[in-house]
């Protein structure tokens, strides 16, 4: 679970003669043993689950294209961010994949460090969220894990066949209820044209917050927000993951499954730092990018921006003034 030679060399980019004129690629370290807690960017080079649910192959690539989007990236952060490889599946061996990623993310977790997962096919979810029940579940019996899914697709279907990346959120709920766990989901920007009758049925019965695309407007992020306030206050912990499909085609057009209708990224920001001001933040995850169907790698440079937002420190001057100002 350490970065390859190979891997590190994808950080490179622009460097500025200023003084304080940092970016991403001088500023990320090879994750070691020794590191310090902080950000440790893990990479799922996996689609296996996608090509199971019959979608667009591609996304085991988004890694690596989100590395080059976020070298040129300028650093804000205060505190340190790691590269901690990638975990990869190129036999087919999707379970094999997902058990050696829960494995990493509770080694990172157990190191202090907060893992962000760069996707890969939404397959990744079932994988980050078993790594934080495995690094909770050491100290609480019961642990209370909120998800957050930004998310056209609930990710609720049926596993019997086996797992793909349609299929996490009901691995996950089946984990809970057969250990007598909560089971807390949140599905926001969700497309009714995008899911089935009997997806909807079962968010109902596993009792899912769900937001759809177009109730995400300007005018209804402080609603929302209260929502996301009240849903954080009775969990443990918070795991977060982007499906940029969420967003509209023309914003993010290099995903598996383009939104026709879709949510701006400018109006989900606003309820990501919402989430991180929470405290509760332990885990995230962004998924879905597939280089080889991004028109001038548009959603490569969302990605990294999304990176560089749950990056950025909550001391951060603009940060800090918007919940002055909330």
């Amino acid at each position: 679970m350490f970065a390859d030679r190979q891997t590190l060399e994808l950080w490179s980019g622009r460097t500025d003669p200023e003084a304080d004129a940092l970016r991403w690629h001088q500023c990320i370290q090879p994750l070691t043993v020794n590191s310090a807690p902080g950000m440790a960017l893990l990479g799922f080079a996996c689609d296996e689950g996608v090509r199971r649910n019959q979608g667009r192959v591609g996304a085991a690539e988004g890694p690596t294209a989100m590395r080059r989007a976020l070298a040129n990236v300028a650093w804000q952060r205060q505190g340190a961010a790691y590269d901690a490889g990638d975990i990869r599946c190129a036999d087919g061996d999707l379970e094999g994949a997902q058990q050696r990623l829960a494995e990493g993310v509770c080694l990172l977790l157990d190191a202090g460090h907060l893992p962000l997962v760069m996707g890969g096919g939404h397959e990744v979810a079932w994988a980050d969220w078993s790594g934080l029940a495995l690094h909770l579940a050491k100290t609480l019996p019961k642990p209370r894990i909120g998800i957050i899914n930004f998310d056209a697709h609930l990710d609720l279907r049926d596993p019997v066949q086996g797992p793909t990346s349609g299929t996490p959120f009901t691995q996950i709920a089946a984990h809970c209820a057969t250990h007598g766990w909560p089971f807390h989901y949140a599905c926001l920007g969700l497309s009714l044209a995008a899911n089935t009758r009997t997806l909807l049925r079962r968010a109902t019965e596993l009792d899912v917050l769900i937001r759809e695309d177009h109730e995400i407007r300007e005018g209804s992020l402080e609603r929302i927000g209260a929502e996301l306030d009240a849903f954080a206050a009775g969990c443990d912990a918070l795991y977060l993951t982007f499906d940029l499909d969420v967003l509209p085609a023309g914003e993010a057009p290099g995903v598996s499954a383009p939104a026709a209708h879709g949510v701006n990224l400018v109006l989900l920001e606003p309820l990501i730092r919402r989430l991180k001001a929470s405290g509760k933040l332990r885990l995230a995850d962004v998924a879905e990018l597939n280089p080889a169907l991004d028109q001038d790698g548009r959603t490569a440079r969302i990605a990294a921006r999304l990176i560089h937002t749950l990056a950025l420190d909550l001391q951060t001057g603009s940060e800090q003034q918007e919940r002055k100002t909330a």
